[in-house]
């Protein structure tokens, strides 16, 4: 019986391409590879291509992250035959997830404005101050960004709608975690404009401003949504 044969996904093209290189030498251990837009401009791909091929690598333990300086190789001895790329949630299925994300968590916004009492707002306090101490650490302040959004979510009161996004926000997180921490929680400076959007989200939630509440949540989806997408 004839098999059909699996086309691969560019991704997956330039990690093979990219840890073939690490294992010729081309890039040593230790060794800071190109930015991603350098890398988009050597492959002709586009940037979303080359961050979810280092998420790949870096998954497979390839590559690591330093805080505020680059990608580096971390690891050359192995054998690439026996290699797997890591699946990655596909790039359609990430657009939809973000396409849910904007109408259900600008109506939490929009609800958490109306509902919110005192502790929920406590609440969210406590999480601005925890992200603003992770500055550059990107597991830190990945943790406190999903908390914060959960917290919103939780400000809204309605359960059926906190079920929802306890699903869709596990989902997001384990699709996108390497990702996140590769090319958003890793620059400092990026990590204070997030920090200045949750900020907007807070202050409008706790004036009750509904209008701006959801404007806010929406500005920053679209955000971070551009950050992971733009090519």
């Amino acid at each position: 019986m004839i098999k059909q044969v699996k086309t691969k996904k560019i991704y997956e093209i330039v990690a093979e391409q990219l840890t073939e290189m690490i294992k010729n030498s081309e890039f040593d251990v230790g060794d800071r590879l190109p930015s991603v837009q350098k890398l988009a401009e050597e492959f002709h791909v586009g940037r979303s291509a080359i961050r979810e091929a280092l998420s790949a690598m870096k998954a497979m333990g390839l590559i690591e992250i330093r805080q505020g300086e680059g990608t580096f190789v971390k690891k050359t001895d192995f054998d690439l035959s026996k290699t797997m790329i890591p699946s990655v949630m596909a790039h359609k299925d990430l657009q939809q997830l973000f396409q849910v994300r904007k109408f259900n968590e600008t109506g939490a916004a929009l609800l958490a404005s109306l509902n919110r009492t005192d502790d929920d707002l406590a609440e969210l306090a406590q999480i601005l101050v925890e992200m603003k101490d992770a500055e550059g650490n990107g597991q830190l302040g990945e943790r406190a960004d999903i908390d914060f959004h959960m917290a919103i979510v939780n400000a809204s009161k309605n359960d059926m709608l906190y079920r929802l996004m306890t699903t869709v926000s596990d989902t997001m997180k384990e699709s996108m975690k390497e990702a996140r921490q590769l090319f958003i929680y890793s620059d400092p400076q990026r990590m204070n404009e997030l920090y200045d959007e949750h900020m907007k989200i807070y202050q409008a939630v706790k004036k009750q401003d509904a209008d701006g509440a959801y404007k806010a949540m929406m500005d920053h989806i679209v955000g971070v949504e551009s950050d992971l997408f733009r090519k």
